[in-house]
């Protein structure tokens, strides 16, 4: 295992480097000057403009700003926020402070997606072509279908407005009550996971019916095995392994997807501070947000790896 971690870390790096390029050179598109931004705007002196150009250091050329931003990144420095969004020190101690809020907001849709993605996926797997079979592909379709920004407004309207039984908006901290954290977390967790759900279910679904075709399957069923012992220990292994690839996947689809849903749910997470930085112009803030969705997306991504040398031993020396 330990040198398959080795080869995937190294391969890591060029890729980072990359990616770390194309997230400064694409922060120059943000339309607007942050210098004017900063400096008062439009009526802004010229003297004022070139004393924040200059403070800034976007007088530089661009190669030799990016080699200074990219010698602070490796350290996980991403400079100090333009505006002092949250009052925070710098741009990690803003991220840091809200990374806890998204979180827990992609555990719980993910928690969510797996309680109701890999049961009806393996039922329908397993009772292929009947008529609970075309239900639940009707249903994943729908839920693949339908945006989890919609999904959201209308959870909150029925289950907040007029049920009462979860708060619209807002955010409650662990320490504060358990029970609140859950209950902030429940609505926009259900809009969030509703997606993974039906894409978990459908790739589960796929795999075990392919697997159940198999001539060893065949012979289990045979020599007369329970449905628990053939498709739960023979089966599902087998089927797992694209499954676990989506179940990775749509983790960093959720990190992803809780930028629209926190707005809507008003959680201080990190999406909501991706776009005050975006609306502000703050260049540095949305460079180390940016940056930091990458590493956490490849982290998984390693992860997922991990989990397929485990699962089957050919990955290993592959």
């Amino acid at each position: 295992m330990l040198p398959m971690i080795a080869r995937r870390l190294l391969a890591l790096l060029p890729l980072m480097l990359l990616v770390s390029l194309g997230v400064f050179m694409l922060t120059g598109l943000v339309p607007g000057d942050p210098a004017v931004t900063i400096a008062g705007g439009p009526d802004a002196s010229p003297d004022r403009i070139a004393a924040v150009r200059e403070s800034l250091n976007l007088d530089s050329p661009l190669i030799v700003r990016y080699a200074e931003w990219l010698g602070d990144a490796v350290r996980l420095d991403f400079g100090q926020s333009l505006y002092g969004t949250t009052g925070g020190p710098s741009v990690v101690d803003d991220i840091v402070m809200r990374m806890p809020v998204t979180f827990s907001l992609a555990l719980t849709a993910l928690c969510i997606a797996l309680v109701i993605g890999l049961p009806l996926g393996t039922i329908a797997g397993m009772r292929a072509g009947t008529a609970l079979d075309r239900v639940s592909v009707a249903g994943t379709s729908l839920g693949i279908a339908l945006p989890n920004f919609w999904i959201g407004l209308i959870l909150i309207q029925l289950l907040a407005v007029k049920a009462g039984w979860f708060p619209a908006v807002g955010y409650t901290h662990f320490t504060e009550s358990p029970s609140a954290w859950l209950k902030s977390l429940i609505l926009p967790g259900m809009a969030l996971g509703l997606f993974a759900a039906a894409s978990i279910a459908r790739q589960l679904r796929a795999s075990l019916i392919d697997v159940l075709q198999s001539n060893y399957v065949r012979t289990a069923w045979a020599k007369g095995g329970s449905p628990a012992r053939v498709v739960g220990k023979h089966a599902l292994k087998n089927a797992a392994m694209p499954t676990v690839t989506v179940i990775a996947l749509q983790l960093g689809t959720l990190l992803g997807g809780a930028v629209i849903i926190e707005q809507i749910f008003s959680l201080p997470g990190m999406g909501t501070y991706l776009i005050t930085a975006l609306l502000k112009q703050d260049i540095p803030a949305i460079q180390g947000v940016a940056l930091m969705f990458v590493l956490i997306y490849v982290v998984i991504n390693l992860a997922v790896d991990i989990v397929y040398g485990y699962i089957n031993p050919k990955v290993r020396v592959s």
